[in-house]
């Protein structure tokens, strides 16, 4: 899946790299693997639009090169399930959901990038509903950034970090034409 680089926030700083691409990959290995630890071959991953689909599919192609059952992988957009769609996003895209096999009854691992709010992830539960109902929902995230204002908890981490209302993290994705990495990035006055 090729996506466009993100476009460019001018009041936000680089302050530091989180994770660079080596790191990248072997936290997502990791949590790949603890999934499979945990539920068995073959579990149904389910990517959140776009930087989580991507994360799920790498995880995916990393555990079929390692030998382990290749998982289910799906991906969903949850544009329409934001709670703030209404409230002028800046033209949003949205994309498709592909779930290539039934959720119902099956315990779901959703793949997102970044944990913050939670809205997301629960924007993210709302469009499983509507696909079924799977026996279970777990959570993977390659960074949880604290700050929650819904009662959300993943199941896997990657990397956690405390941050401040003024900080943000940036995953960016050689998919989106970037390197690798991860960095907390810092909004300065202007």
């Amino acid at each position: 899946m090729k996506l466009r680089p993100a476009p460019p926030d001018t009041n936000l700083v680089e302050r530091g790299e989180i994770l660079d691409a080596v790191g990248m990959s072997r936290v997502l290995r990791r949590i790949a693997f603890e999934i499979v630890e945990r539920n068995g071959p073959a579990p149904y991953l389910v990517g959140i639009r776009t930087g989580g689909a991507v994360l799920a599919e790498r995880m995916v192609e990393m555990l079929a090169a390692s030998g382990e059952s290749r998982p289910v992988l799906g991906a969903i957009d949850i544009t329409l399930y934001r709670d703030d769609v209404f409230l002028g996003l800046p033209k949003p895209e949205i994309g498709a959901t592909e779930l290539p096999e039934s959720i119902e009854g099956r315990t779901v691992v959703l793949v997102d990038d970044v944990l913050f709010t939670g809205r997301t992830v629960r924007a993210a539960m709302d469009v499983l509903a509507d696909y079924g109902r799977p026996r279970a929902v777990q959570l993977a995230v390659l960074v949880d950034r604290g700050r929650r204002e819904l009662p959300i908890q993943p199941d896997y981490v990657g990397v956690r970090l405390q941050t401040t209302s003024d900080q943000s993290v940036r995953v960016m994705l050689a998919d989106r034409g970037e390197t690798d990495r991860v960095v907390l990035r810092e909004r300065i006055a202007k």
